[in-house]
């Protein structure tokens, strides 16, 4: 069987074929990431507006890579090409798409409608294009590859929609109500929460490393990326989270602001502003981006501050800052932690960022082996064998997680209910 991860973000795309032969199978059905094997093909597209163009990297299980920048008329188009890559040219690995078997899609906003994956039809494309005024940024871009494999694969593939909410639809009403009017509750105004599927990976993949069961573990898990969240997890079930009725809720982030004072909306409304232009500030212009003037990218703020870049400094500070505050508020909500995680880009390769974050939480016994950490291991435990607390760097695998619902969904009756 071969199944077909698109996962599309907010400034790329990743792509990822699995050819799921008997041996990879028995991991599927028992939902054993450790097992993920190593995708037959995989791409990544970095988009790159202001130049029309996108940029492209195919790697292939037998070792050939591909890299280019192509001109970019439509985020349709580009991905489009990039799956022709799938079946011709150097990075050829099927002869026709008609050998993909099922489709598995991240799609980021599921709201209160899907609290778990299903099989995508015109009533759940429906749905998601109307929950698309939650997730500019993403939804229509899930929608655009849902729409796209519809015309490149014909109805007969099956398509499986896998919900970034989902893991955190469980939180309780008191974590997800805004203290607005009681009003909003009916609206669907409410704390939803994102990269579920990643926390719900590194909450399994936690478990695993360290020997538990999940049920016994309580967890903070720090997806941090260009975009960010911190996620609170207790007996396998998210109970907080910092995101929330759109992705552009609590830490600082790459290009989003995070958490604002909503009165600072109100002035710049007052003063003129349209919408469309203070939401192009708060989700392209601000966080790391918006305060440095160099980049939303931590390397490049780290060799602006070697430079004596003031502002690039600054920029650092405030997302420490931001950090250990939110991680305050998911501690408050566990009352006690016993694993912290840190995943996702930034999560899995800024040293630094870790050592930093962990020097805050040395008030709950957390020691950090600073040799570890430097060494920038991935799936290990970098605490000290004194430390109260567990401190795990774990490579997120969104792509396998979703190609694991795919074959789930796809055979119900299989032994995935033991897992």
């Amino acid at each position: 069987m071969k199944i077909l991860v698109l996962n599309a973000g907010s400034s790329s795309q990743k792509s990822c074929l699995y050819d799921i032969s008997n041996n990879t199978s028995n991991t599927i059905v028992r939902g054993l990431p450790a097992g993920a094997p190593e995708p037959l093909w995989e791409a990544q597209i970095d988009w790159v507006p202001q130049e029309n163009a996108a940029r492209i990297k195919v790697e292939t299980h037998a070792g050939k890579e591909h890299v280019e920048t192509v001109p970019s008329p439509s985020r349709e188009k580009t991905l489009s090409y990039l799956l022709g890559l799938l079946y011709q040219g150097p990075t050829r690995v099927i002869s026709a798409l008609d050998e993909i078997d099922v489709v598995g899609h991240r799609v980021v906003h599921g709201g209160q409608t899907y609290r778990s994956s299903v099989v995508i039809t015109p009533e759940v494309k429906a749905t998601i294009d109307r929950l698309s005024v939650l997730a500019p940024n993403h939804n229509p871009a899930n929608l655009e590859g849902i729409e796209l494999m519809e015309r490149l694969l014909g109805d007969e593939v099956p398509q499986v929609a896998v919900f970034d909410t989902a893991f955190h639809s469980d939180i309780s009403e008191v974590a997800a109500t805004y203290p607005g009017p009681y009003g909003w509750v009916g609206e669907g105004i409410r704390r939803y929460g994102f990269h579920g599927i990643s926390h719900e990976y590194c909450t399994q993949r936690a478990a695993q490393i360290l020997g538990r069961s999940v049920d016994k573990l309580r967890l903070i898990i720090c997806h941090l990326g260009n975009g960010a969240s911190l996620a609170a997890v207790e007996h396998g079930r998210s109970i907080d989270t910092t995101m929330g009725f759109t992705p552009l809720d609590g830490l600082m982030m790459g290009t989003r602001s995070g958490a604002v004072d909503p009165g600072i909306l109100i002035y710049l409304m007052r003063q003129g502003m349209p919408a469309q232009e203070i939401d192009r500030l708060l989700n392209k212009e601000s966080g790391l981006l918006g305060i440095s003037g160099v980049s939303h990218d931590l390397r490049e703020i780290g060799e602006a501050i070697a430079q004596g870049n003031e502002k690039a400094k600054l920029a650092q500070e405030m997302y420490l800052h931001r950090l250990k505050a939110c991680f305050g508020s998911m501690l408050m909500s566990l009352g006690e932690v016993d694993t912290v995680v840190f995943t996702a880009g930034v999560g899995e390769h800024a040293a630094g960022i870790r050592a930093a974050a962990c020097e805050g939480m040395a008030f709950l016994g957390v020691e950090l082996d600073l040799e570890e950490n430097a060494k920038a291991p991935v799936d290990r435990d970098i605490a000290t064998a004194e430390s109260e607390v567990r401190v795990l760097v774990i490579h997120t695998q969104e792509d396998w997680a979703i190609a694991q619902e795919c074959w789930r969904y796809l055979y119900p009756a299989s032994p995935s209910s033991e897992a």
